[in-house]
């Protein structure tokens, strides 16, 4: 009986590890079975996973063929079954050991049965073929066990504050203090060796087969003007600094004018953008850059990039991506980077409104810039709570300053709002029509500066998305893959603080559109760029611009349109003005793109060692003091406030 229970451990364990669709945290969806599979056969396909080591075979290969053979497995204890059997897991799977129940082996199997959980040890014995009807089609290993022979001690587990593979039910926080245990679950197993295959691929596909050549760039660099806050490295020279690179964005194009042609990298980059929720202070993109290239070029290739590399037990993703301009993403889904697995697109009835005398839409007309916009909620009216309705009008009001007001469409056909009663017979149709408002519908509407109304529908859009989804309505699966180009944006943007001034809306170096190249000595703002988002399921993954070759055209551009000190940047533009080619290229977020590829919620979950949303490292207590004697070299003094002095001078 009890080896009849035992059969689902691995299925068991994978559950009890990960969590479960609909029990465990969405952060820690695992990985499915079949996604665990065939990961695992992609690997042993073509690599020989026990050549150099101690084991003849891993956990999780031994198979109906091994019967018979004499093996060697390493690993760790995960569970003991009643004096029985032990559980040896490792990286590839689990295998079922047999405990030898002779007296003149007691010694041996007391040994095992007493080892900590974790502890890990070495076995032999010879592969068996399970009893009948206790094969196990859960576990990659469910047809055979291993009759132990010989055991050996590698290492003793201490006692742990919890069992390992409790581990992903608990904390966010405790799983990073612990993160060397937390690494050993299936889930972030099948996560870093996931994001390995694909890396490799992607360096196949460019290296191998497009013939980019891969170049590592300094990490210790200058400060540079825009962009996000840079990390500061003190060195050993009075008052000199350097910055730890946002992106290697002047090295690459430095590359290109040194004639490279293609270059590529794994870039780490470090940005010191404090604590903003799922951001990381160091993270990893692949950066890219070609000479004498077009956006299509650059499309087409990572394109091909990404279908190159995508995983095959996540299905077939189709190319071309789709295309979208920047306008057209505001106008029909109030953000850059529209969420297109479902619909509630913004829809525009401010011609039915023109003559409106309806009071706070009257004046939201009356500006220039005013519309009045709205978004239907398939069904809100079965869907959507009183309160839900109310929370809505709140966070309008509290993040965005935005009044709204709502129309609901009832069985009956009669439009309830609080503008009913203002609309004719005639109005009411003609919105119903114009919004294509069927029974039970919900209609947000809202009215104002079109920036802002549409900026306001946008969250509204995924705040209601949300509510939904909340209520079991499937709006955004996770297994389908909407990759979109996002192009044309603007060029410069004017500044939140002084509107008259500009500033980039990716960074100084993005080279204008041809067709409005000739308004940008005289009118900036109206100038759209050659810069492109690569965007995936509501998630920017990437960005990448045709650079400004020209000497002049980009001194003009950071002196007089961005006013920066073009002192920083005198070796770019000396090496502008010395033969430059026409380049372009673009970064894809790695850990963004792994994190929606897995199913993850958080890029925490698909880095091996991340730091927490305050940019702390809680398994090494990074960042950490640093004493006088220490800074000295570096002519550096701290300020300390008293609280914090008191606890360094404790510590």
């Amino acid at each position: 009986m009890y080896r009849r229970a035992a059969r689902l451990v691995w299925a068991a364990a994978t559950r009890t590890a990960v969590g479960s669709a609909s029990g465990g945290p969405a952060s820690l969806r695992a990985a499915s079975t079949t996604e665990v599979q065939a990961a695992r056969s992609r690997t042993k396909l073509s690599t020989d996973l026990n050549s150099f080591v101690l084991r003849t075979h891993t956990c999780g290969e031994l198979c109906a063929a091994h019967i018979g053979q004499e093996v060697r497995l390493c690993g760790w204890v995960q569970y003991q079954r009643q004096d029985l059997f032990i559980i040896l897991r490792d990286f590839d799977g689990l295998t079922q050991i047999v405990l030898p129940q002779e007296e003149s082996t007691a010694h041996v199997k007391k040994m095992l049965c007493e080892l900590p959980l974790e502890s890990v040890i070495s076995v032999t014995g010879t592969v068996i073929p399970r009893p009948p009807g206790q094969a196990n089609p859960e576990m990659s290993t469910g047809k055979i066990e291993v009759r132990l022979q010989h055991a050996e001690v590698m290492n003793r587990c201490r006692k742990l504050p919890f069992e390992t593979k409790e581990l992903a039910k608990k904390s966010e926080a405790l799983r990073m203090q612990h993160r060397y245990l937390d690494l050993r679950s299936p889930r972030m197993q099948y996560t870093m060796r996931l994001r390995s295959q694909m890396v490799m691929r992607m360096r196949e596909y460019l290296c191998n087969l497009h013939g980019f050549v891969d170049v590592e760039t300094p990490t210790l660099f200058k400060k540079t003007p825009g962009g996000a806050k840079e990390f500061v490295v003190p060195s050993r020279e009075p008052g000199k600094f350097y910055s730890l690179p946002q992106s290697p964005q002047q090295f690459k194009q430095l590359l290109m004018v040194g004639g490279l042609d293609r270059y590529f990298q794994v870039a780490r980059c470090y940005r010191d953008e404090g604590s903003k929720p799922d951001r990381q202070p160091e993270f990893t993109q692949i950066d890219i850059e070609m000479s004498f290239v077009d956006q299509m070029g650059i499309q087409k290739l990572i394109e091909g990039l990404i279908e190159y590399s995508w995983p095959k037990e996540k299905g077939p993703i189709s190319t071309p991506f789709s295309l979208m301009t920047y306008q057209e993403a505001i106008d029909n889904y109030g953000v850059d980077k529209p969420d297109t697995r479902f619909g509630m697109k913004i829809i525009d009835v401010t011609e039915m409104f023109k003559n409106t005398e309806i009071s706070f839409l009257h004046d939201a007309l009356s500006h220039t810039s005013g519309v009045v916009r709205a978004i239907s909620i398939t069904e809100g009216a079965k869907l959507l709570k009183k309160k839900d309705l109310e929370n809505l009008m709140k966070l309008a009001k509290a993040q965005m300053n935005q009044d709204l007001t709502f129309f609901v469409l009832p069985t009956d056909g009669a439009l309830k709002s609080p503008l009913a009663k203002i609309l004719t017979n005639l109005e009411q149709l003609q919105l119903c029509q114009a919004t294509n408002l069927h029974k039970d519908d919900v209609l947000i509407l809202a009215g104002g500066d079109k920036a802002k109304v549409s900026a306001a529908l946008g969250k509204l859009r995924l705040e209601c998305a949300n509510i939904l989804e909340y209520r079991g309505i499937a709006l955004r699966d996770r297994n389908t893959f909407n990759f979109l180009w996002v192009v044309d944006f603007p060029l410069f943007l004017p500044k939140e603080e002084r509107s008259e001034e500009y500033e980039s809306a990716h960074h100084p170096f993005t080279a204008p559109h041809p067709d409005d190249a000739h308004l940008i000595y005289t009118e900036p703002g109206k100038v759209r760029s050659q810069h492109y988002d690569l965007v995936l399921n509501g998630n920017e993954i990437g960005g990448g611009s045709i650079r400004i070759h020209n000497m002049e055209l980009q001194q003009y551009v950071l002196e007089s349109i961005l006013k920066e000190d073009t002192g920083l940047l005198q070796h770019l533009l000396k090496a502008l003005d010395s033969g430059a080619p026409p380049h372009g290229g673009i970064a894809l977020g790695l850990d963004r793109l792994i994190a929606l590829t897995v199913g993850a919620s958080s890029i925490r979950d698909v880095i091996a060692f991340p730091k927490s949303f305050r940019g702390h490292d809680l398994m090494c207590n990074a960042p950490d003091f640093m004493s006088a004697e220490e800074l000295s070299p570096y002519h550096i003094q701290v300020n300390w406030p008293n609280k914090i002095h008191e606890d360094s001078t404790n510590s």
